[in-house]
């Protein structure tokens, strides 16, 4: 394990879900449209995004429910019980890497093969920094605290450059702010910037 990891695999994974989960459900209803953190998307669009990226790291494992939208295209629309929608993507991801070995060396992943641990890391920071993406700009507490940005590392680290050059995913990674936790640092090199508000300030 990292020794900047509390939590890893299924247990990070978890724990992703279930901020991201609490992050929609606090959405307020007039709040789909505002800006977010994330390129030019709405608060809607990083949401369909975040799920139709979990379902591919499901579809992955499974061979079956790849998404049939582009995640990188994202639908500035909700359909009527998006909450439930994303309950059921999230637990279909859930049950995918319950089935795996801890130790398997190569998953299945919207990124290539991956060992066990990295890819739950992967799907797991998918969800956490879309979580914090959608938060930040409806005016929530940051689901994304050092225990998780902590699991979250151990994915940022191999993949967020590939993931920058091969898909422009991350913008370049920000200079960490001095003294900065471990949320602020996992943010910064990542390319976002940790103090990010509505009003750009």
């Amino acid at each position: 394990m990292s020794a900047t990891s509390n939590v890893q695999g299924i247990e990070l994974l978890t724990l992703s879900h279930d901020r991201l989960r609490a992050v929609v459900a606090g959405v307020p209803e007039n709040s789909w449209s505002a800006p977010t953190p994330c390129g030019e998307w709405t608060v809607a669009q990083v949401l369909n995004h975040a799920r139709l990226d979990q379902q591919a790291y499901g579809a992955a494992v499974t061979g079956t429910g790849w998404p049939e939208s582009d995640a990188f295209h994202p639908d500035g629309t909700l359909e009527a019980g998006v909450t439930a929608e994303l309950d059921k993507v999230l637990a279909q991801v859930a049950d995918a890497y319950a089935g795996l070995r801890a130790d398997a060396e190569e998953v299945a992943t919207p990124l290539g093969p991956l060992p066990f641990g990295v890819a739950a890391a992967a799907a797991a920071m998918d969800a956490g920094v879309h979580a914090w993406d959608i938060a930040v700009a409806t005016g929530q507490a940051s689901p994304l605290d050092d225990e998780l940005a902590g699991g979250i590392r151990l994915a940022a680290d191999r993949l967020a450059d590939h993931l920058r050059e091969a898909f422009g995913v991350f913008a370049p990674a920000r200079e960490v702010p001095q003294g900065a936790g471990r949320a602020e640092a996992l943010l910064a090199f990542l390319g976002r910037d940790p103090h990010w508000t509505p009003a750009g300030s």
